[in-house]
């Protein structure tokens, strides 16, 4: 699976906000936003006024990198959604939301999406009783996730949700904190993933 390597906080740095890509530091004093909010690179250039296509491309990086996802991924799942009935930017947010690594980070199991993605690719998560070891898959309405039974990945997560707890979980998914078990109720709306993104931008850049 491709996945870019390397600094994440300077991407942050780069557009201005937090993107969260490493659960608790983002919320601490460690946090390169906050101390030090100027772009990466030697000369530090201020962020100046962007034209259409640069105010475009900045939402598209965004949500990207809140994601983790290149290029060529990212792509497919806005081809995907422009297929589908509806709103083509709500539609590409609900596919992002439906990831299972996504689902995973949501539920609170692990503090970063880069972490879920780790979970899921190792093979600690299982949908509907099977395991599933691809991020990208897609949870439906009725999806049962839950943990392998190991002992010490369960005492793992139950600490996440511990130190997670001022996080409220998405009501979309109904968690049991007791078993690790969680059921997809309804399916992601543009509300449920609450990001610092214009996906309308998106949209407006990939139809050109």
């Amino acid at each position: 699976m491709a996945r870019r390597t390397g600094a994440v906080c300077r991407l942050c740095r780069r557009e201005g906000i937090k993107l969260f890509l490493k659960g608790i530091r983002c919320t601490g004093d460690k946090c390169a936003i906050e101390r030090r909010n100027t772009p990466p690179g030697m000369h530090k250039r201020s962020r100046g006024k962007l034209s259409d296509y640069g105010l475009q491309l900045r939402e598209k990086q965004k949500a990207k990198k809140i994601y983790g996802m290149l290029e060529r991924q990212f792509r497919s799942f806005f081809e995907r959604a422009s297929k589908k009935r509806g709103v083509t930017g709500e539609t590409l947010i609900q596919l992002l939301e439906r990831r299972l690594d996504s689902v995973v980070y949501r539920l609170l199991f692990v503090p970063s999406r880069a972490e879920a993605r780790q979970l899921v690719t190792h093979g600690s998560v299982l949908v509907n009783g099977r395991t599933v070891n691809i991020p990208s898959f897609q949870v439906r309405i009725g999806d049962v996730i839950q943990l392998h039974a190991r002992e010490t990945l369960r005492k793992r997560v139950q600490g996440n949700l511990e130190m997670l707890k001022d996080r409220p979980i998405s009501d979309w998914l109904d968690l049991n904190r007791g078993t690790l078990e969680a059921k997809v109720v309804r399916l992601p709306g543009k509300a449920d993933a609450g990001l610092p993104v214009e996906e309308s931008q998106i949209v407006e850049l990939y139809s050109k």
